[in-house]
This record gives C-alpha cells, structure tokens and sequence, in this order.
C-alpha cells in the first residue's frame, strides 16, 4: 500500500530541512600523533669509540651523543701542520732578502772580477804595443817575423782574457744586482700560496676532529639505535634516531564542507584513548589539497570521504602523546 501524497512530500521536506542544517559549532575527527624524526649521523667515518645513549633515552640539545675514533686523523693533522711551518720558513725566507753576508762576498766577486779587467787591459795595450813596434822593425828589415807573430799571439791571447774578465763582472753584477732585489713576485706569491694550502689542510682535519664528536641537534628521545660501539660508521650514516615528541602533533583529516570554517592559529584539543581532559593545542596547518579519507578510518563510508589534512600542534612536555598514538581532535568552527 503507497503512502498518501502528502506524506511524501512531508518526508521529502524533512530530508531537505536535514540536509541544509548548518553543522554544530565544534567538530570531531580522528587522526594520529607525528613527531620529527632526526637521523643523527656524524660527517666523517670511522670506528665508534663511545655511545653515550640508548632507546628510550631522552637528550636535550647539545648534549654528547657519540665519539668516533680520529687517531688516524691526527696523524694526518701533524703532518700537514709540519707541512705548514715548511712552506711559512720558506716564505719568511723570501721576504727576508739576501743576508748582508752574501752581499758582502757578491760585491767582493764584483771588485775582484773589475780589477782581473783592469790587469787584462793593461796585458792587452801592452800587447798592442809590441805588435806595433815589431811590425815597425819588420818593416824597416831590423826585426823578424817571428818576433812579430809571437807578439801577435800574445796581443790576441790578452784580448781573450779581457774579453773573460769582462765577462766575470757582467756575472758578478748581475749577481748582486738580484741579491740587492730579493725574491720574484711571482715566487713570494707562489709560496703565500703554499701556505694557504697548507692552512686549508690543517682546517679540514681539525673540522674532521670535531666533527668526529656527535652531540644532539634537538632535544627528545632517542627511539632508534642504529649502531654499537666498535662498529666501522661510514661518513653521513645514521647512528640514532631522535624524535622530537616535545613538539609533536596530530594529522587529522576534516570533511570538506567544514574545512572554510577552521582558522589557522584557532585553538582545539586533542584526546587520547585513555580518556581524560584532552591536550590544548591550535591549528598550524590546513592542507591546501583534499584527499580521501586514509585507510585507519574504520567504515567504508567515512572512507569515501573527501577530506582535508589539519595539524594540530601541542606542547607535549610532559610526554603524553608518542609517534603512532591514535587520536582524536575537537576543532570549533568558526562563523
């Protein structure tokens, strides 16, 4: 048997009146508890020494987690600053010059190769002369050849000297002129240079020295240990896992229609299973992308759902809430 007309319409009014009622002044979703996760992991490798944590641990920022062994590392360290004092004795020693010494004797080296040149000239005319006047004698047939050929060869045999003597003090000048000038440029440049290697060498073993020490970067609780002690850590491997539960917060997800009455900074709280007053926290992020409802969601309707990820932030000090924690949120909704 139909029902009357006036019952359909009746019903279909009421469904209408339901569908258009605007939704409660506070919603509540389901979510989970997420916290950071900081893989700590030393710069360089090498054998772990010390590991001063273990699961469970709770760290503040700064405090010694880990100590790899850098014996190796000072070694190399030694001998690149033995490296360092060789290049900067060699550089002093280009900025100091000749030694006034060494001065002395070039100049010496000069006055003795001048004098040999004044000897030599003195050979030379006087060599020139015999020539000359034996070449007059043979001429006037009162001398002989012979005479005047041995006065030619020791006429020629003091030119070379001269030209010997002169020769030693173009060398010798040329001596005290670049002991007076000091280093090139280019090798007082050089050497700096040297030195700057050296300094960056010595940098990055003490960098790799420090780096060697493992403190915490944020402080929380130690949830994961990846390596013991004695064990070969290679550079950028994790060692622990820390996670940051001081500042944790709960990924829930709001149907969409609600999502334009929630507010960024706008307060909510946050419920555990184990019941009680709930945990103050606001709202510091609202998805800017829908999706479905995640798959923990227990009914296949609410699956269905098209929804926003809201993050709820909270101070959780006191350690309430832990990674994974199923939660729930209540979020007033704005007019």
């Amino acid at each position: 048997m139909k029902p009357p007309m006036s019952a359909v319409v009746a019903l279909g009014l009421l469904a209408c009146s339901c569908r258009s009622k605007p939704p409660a002044d506070r919603v509540r979703v389901s979510g989970q508890v997420e916290a950071t996760d900081v893989q700590l992991a030393p710069q360089v490798g090498g054998r772990l020494l010390e590991l001063h944590v273990i699961e469970g641990d709770r760290v503040k920022a700064g405090d010694l987690v880990a100590r790899l062994d850098v014996a190796d590392t000072n070694i190399a360290l030694a001998r690149a600053q033995a490296d360092r004092e060789q290049a900067d004795a060699q550089l002093r020693l280009l900025l100091a010059g000749a030694r006034p010494e060494d001065i002395r004797q070039a100049e010496a080296q000069l006055a003795v190769a001048q004098s040999n040149v004044g000897v030599a000239e003195a050979e030379l005319a006087s060599a020139q002369a015999d020539v000359i006047r034996f070449e007059a004698l043979l001429a006037s047939n009162s001398g002989s050849r012979k005479q005047r050929d041995d006065a030619v060869t020791r006429r020629d045999v003091a030119r070379q000297r001269l030209q010997g003597a002169q020769d030693q003090v173009r060398v010798a000048r040329e001596n005290l002129a670049r002991l007076r000038a000091g280093a090139r440029p280019e090798e007082v440049q050089a050497a700096r240079a040297r030195v700057a290697a050296a300094d960056a060498q010595i940098a990055a073993y003490e960098k790799a020295i420090r780096d060697a020490t493992v403190v915490a970067p944020v402080g929380g609780v130690v949830t994961e240990k990846l390596a013991d002690v004695g064990e070969l850590v290679q550079p950028r491997a994790p060692i622990v896992v820390i996670t940051d539960l001081d500042h944790a917060w709960a990924n829930v997800y709001v149907d969409e229609p609600l999502v334009p009455r929630l507010r960024l900074g706008q307060p909510a709280t946050v419920f555990t299973d184990a019941g009680g007053g709930g945990i103050a926290g606001t709202l510091s992020y609202i998805s800017q992308k829908a999706e479905f409802t995640p798959r923990n969601v227990q009914t296949a309707d609410e699956r269905a759902k098209l929804v926003y990820r809201v993050k709820v932030s909270v101070d959780n000090r006191n350690g309430v809430l832990k990674a994974g924690m199923p939660v729930e949120a209540e979020i007033p909704l704005q007019h």
